[in-house]
């Protein structure tokens, strides 16, 4: 009776501590996955502000670039009449032709209009109460100026102004060359943008005033953002960064990715929602724990029952019999299986130790040769860099398959993965001249491949091989003196460019 006692007071304690292990370890896993989502939003985001700086950064520079032509010359040729009239056709051209612009202006040192870009002529012509203006007035800058925004006297649309100082001869202040971009035009780029629900976008001067944001209210323009908390993480984490901020606009916590223009006072906020991020994960932990909670309670159940059917000791024991069969059935397939590259399919290094061992005495008792050819993915370090581990997964799978479907033909021969992306092909019965052969199909046969390699010249992803026969004595180190004088065949290759065989003491052949 204690006994019993005491065996089942422990498979209480076994079944307590595997369904609280369960429990646990599903916890840590969701935690991961948790953890994993926000890092790769993080990414995103960061992606997303690159590419929204870019976009401005490449707009505004398109419209700079007129206005450094305008100011040569209006510099050059003077204002006088003729020079006014062909400049307003220029002007009607260049606006034209971009399709971000609003209008092209020039005005002189008082303020005066003096050739706009517009068919019919405004009528409130002087705009020296303008910021733009009393800023290049007051500065002797020639570099362009991205001015707060601005409502059009004309036609009353928001507008981002970009400047240039005109000077006299003598250098003093002749006027200013304006472009005003339309702000519609960012907002509908960033309406374009997929940001889930809650996201948000802005365009901000780096004094902290709003240009514009997404979502978009006309309020939104010229907004002081230096109180804000984005403002204070750009100014403390300088041009890029990243940050959970909770918005001052309507209270929600997103993960903000900011980054400066390259060339422009700007820069770019980019956020998504936290609550969005984490909905599909929340989705899936939900289901998944609710799975592990079912589990935990059938093992509960099934471990309680099992405390109850200890009278059936006898059946009980001849179960544990069958389930030690099995493991053992089990410890022999996973012994096959262990000596298998579970990336590539092909014999992993155990394996080919074992092989290369067997082969050698095989050939000392039949005075054979035995052939190496050893192979490595160029420039492999590089393309998982570009493409990530994933495909560089892939990448080794496919040329995994293609070895082997080339070089495992005979009984006797042995394709394997020596390690990292460098494989092994051991050739019985073989020489070097067969084996280059071999080689040289393996090569070909991965280049036709074709995998994209944006890290290396010819653009795919090739191999370099070394191939070395010997046809063994009796002695020790047979195998080491095979396996380096192969290593020493590839590493010739390497250096002589790659994308080659070399065979060890023999002229290199591509």
């Amino acid at each position: 009776m204690l006994r019993r006692l005491s065996l089942a007071s422990r498979t209480v304690v076994f079944v307590a501590l595997v369904c609280l292990g369960l429990l646990a370890i599903d916890g840590w896993n969701s935690w991961q996955s948790r953890q994993l989502q926000l890092r790769q939003m993080s990414v995103a985001t960061s992606n997303l502000a690159r590419a929204m700086a870019q976009q401005a950064d490449d707009q505004i520079k398109l419209v700079d670039t007129v206005l450094v032509g305008l100011v040569e010359r209006i510099e050059s040729e003077g204002t006088g009449p003729a020079e006014i009239a062909r400049l307003r056709e220029f002007l009607a051209v260049r606006v034209a032709q971009l399709p971000q612009l609003d209008g092209l202006h020039i005005y002189d040192e008082d303020g005066n209009w003096v050739a706009n870009s517009r068919q019919i002529w405004p009528q409130n012509l002087n705009n020296a109460d303008r910021e733009y203006f009393q800023f290049h007035r007051a500065n002797t800058s020639r570099g362009p100026h991205v001015g707060v925004p601005v409502t059009s006297r004309t036609n009353g649309r928001a507008l981002v102004p970009i400047s240039r100082r005109i000077n006299h001869a003598d250098g003093s202040f002749a006027g200013v060359a304006l472009a005003t971009i339309r702000i519609d035009f960012f907002v509908n780029f960033y309406a374009s943008l997929d940001i889930g629900q809650a996201g948000a976008l802005g365009l901000i001067r780096e004094d902290g005033t709003m240009i514009t944001r997404r979502p978009y209210s006309p309020s939104t323009a010229g907004r002081d953002m230096r109180g804000s908390d984005l403002f204070q993480a750009y100014r403390s984490q300088g041009p890029v960064g990243t940050a959970y901020i909770r918005s001052a606009q309507d209270g929600v916590l997103r993960l903000n990715s900011f980054r400066r223009l390259p060339n422009y006072p700007l820069f770019v906020a980019a956020s998504l929602s936290k609550e969005e991020i984490l909905a599909d994960w929340w989705r899936e932990t939900l289901w998944h724990s609710a799975g592990v909670v079912l589990l935990v309670l059938v093992v509960g159940a099934v471990g309680w029952r099992l405390v109850k059917q200890f009278e059936l000791q006898v059946q009980t024991e001849a179960e544990l019999r069958r389930a030690r069969d099995a493991l053992e059935t089990l410890n022999g397939t996973l012994n096959t299986l262990a000596m298998e590259d579970g990336l590539t399919g092909l014999a992993n290094r155990r394996k080919f130790d074992v092989t290369l061992n067997t082969e050698i005495g095989r050939a000392v008792r039949d005075a054979s040769t035995l052939a190496l050819i050893m192979i490595d993915v160029d420039c492999f370090k590089q393309y998982n860099d570009i493409y990530g581990h994933a495909a560089g997964d892939e990448c080794l799978q496919k040329i995994g398959r293609t070895v082997a479907a080339l070089a495992a033909r005979r009984p006797g021969d042995l394709a394997a993965r020596y390690g990292g992306e460098e494989l092994a092909v051991l050739l019985p019965n073989t020489d070097v001249q067969d084996a280059l052969l071999l080689a040289e199909r393996i090569r070909n046969a991965v280049r036709d491949l074709k995998i994209a390699h944006a890290g290396v010249e010819n653009g795919f992803v090739t191999l370099s091989a070394g191939v070395e026969a010997l046809r063994p004595s009796a002695s020790d180190g047979q195998s080491k003196e095979l396996i380096e004088a192969a290593d020493k065949a590839l590493y010739q290759a390497k250096i002589e460019g790659r994308d080659r065989v070399c065979a060890a003491a023999h002229s290199p052949t591509s």
